[in-house]
């Protein structure tokens, strides 16, 4: 454990995800938050576009109350995000939190960035949320945790040692930082894609497990691909979670669409409904969706609808690239966008996939 890099550069414990200086029951003056980015049941992730980090606490296993954990983390994550609620007063509470992720090699750590409670596109019931989760035949409850990252291009390493002796020199620290505790407003750290479409790499799983959760989609409704046209409409309620309505269409009547949904976008009276068709396409790993099942949803969508493509495979790259160049309304997703959504719904592996698919898709479907 003497090759961590963190105990030297932060002086903080050389073990765990939630890392710190100070008192859990005092003040804090340092979080390190370290993730492997790689745990399927417990997706923590980094939106570069947005600049959201979303974290999972440390209550990752039965047998525990939601604050009962080895090393105060979800405590932790309660008091931070109750102090950023709290005004300028209570902001001025809440550490400095630096965020790390695992590289895949050995020890070594990448900085993803400087981290605030919240994001500015989320209700504050949403920032941190326990979650139910079943393992071992018991449920049991975790924090999920949504920060931003600012837009910091340096941290002095002066406001760092002061931040290790206990001191709160704010002057010192980002200018994006000193603007929350004045403000509240956070300035994230955004990264535009400088290409819209994706490889064929991006689209597939990454990792093993990935792998065989999607094949168990391809396994459940190979003798009934039709069938998979319902599956994608969940994965898209997955995805959209303020799709209102969301019908299969018949397969001798769809017009083109395996399905036409509503999707609300605001609130209340004030909220509008836009119309989306969906196209679903249960393929092998080694078969893409070219640019003629493309054209096929474009040619469908009428004036003002979007498309959404749910696919386990991968969209050709002339295809993507089209409907990137001309701007044609479609949200593609792939297998591993597929894997991805399941994860953060709690369904991290192919065996809980295969069970969830057979309560709610059985072969009679």
């Amino acid at each position: 454990m003497g090759d961590d890099p963190l105990p030297r550069l932060l002086r903080v414990d050389n073990l765990g995800g939630f890392r710190y200086r100070g008192k859990v029951a005092g003040r804090l003056h340092m979080l390190v938050l370290t993730s492997s980015m790689a745990d399927p049941d417990w997706p923590d992730a980094l939106d570069r576009e947005t600049g959201v980090f979303t974290y999972y606490g440390d209550n990752k296993k039965p047998g525990r109350e939601l604050h009962d954990t080895g090393r105060d983390g979800n405590l932790i994550l309660q008091k931070v995000f109750e102090a950023a609620r709290g005004g300028a007063d209570g902001r001025s509470e809440v550490p400095p939190i630096f965020i790390f992720a695992n590289t895949g090699n050995w020890r070594d750590m990448t900085f993803l960035g400087l981290a605030v409670p919240g994001a500015s596109d989320l209700d504050s019931s949403e920032e941190l949320v326990a979650i139910w989760r079943t393992a071992s035949g018991q449920r049991f409850q975790n924090y999920r945790a949504r920060f931003t990252v600012l837009n910091a291009s340096a941290i002095s390493r002066v406001w760092i040692d002061g931040l290790i002796a206990g001191k709160s020199e704010d002057g010192l620290a980002p200018e994006a930082w000193q603007t929350w505790l004045r403000t509240g407003r956070r300035q994230a750290l955004m990264a535009t894609r400088s290409l819209e479409y994706r490889s064929k790499a991006e689209q597939l799983p990454a990792d093993k497990e990935g792998e065989a959760i999607v094949q168990a989609v391809r396994d459940h409704f190979s003798d009934s691909p039709h069938a998979f046209e319902h599956c994608a409409a969940a994965i898209t309620r997955f995805m959209m979670p303020d799709v209102l309505t969301l019908d299969v269409t018949r397969p001798s009547r769809d017009g083109g669409r395996d399905g036409v949904g509503q999707l609300r976008v605001g609130t209340g009276p004030s909220g509008i409904l836009v119309d989306f068709a969906l196209e679903a396409k249960c393929y092998s790993a080694g078969n893409s969706v070219g640019v003629r099942e493309m054209s096929r949803l474009i040619s469908r969508l009428r004036h003002r609808q979007f498309g959404v493509l749910v696919t386990t495979s991968w969209v050709d790259l002339q295809a993507y690239k089209e409907i990137k160049e001309d701007d044609h309304p479609i949200v593609v997703v792939s297998a591993a966008d597929i894997v991805d959504l399941l994860r953060r719904n709690g369904k991290g592996s192919a065996a809980t996939v295969a069970a969830w698919l057979a309560e709610e898709f059985p072969n009679s479907t």
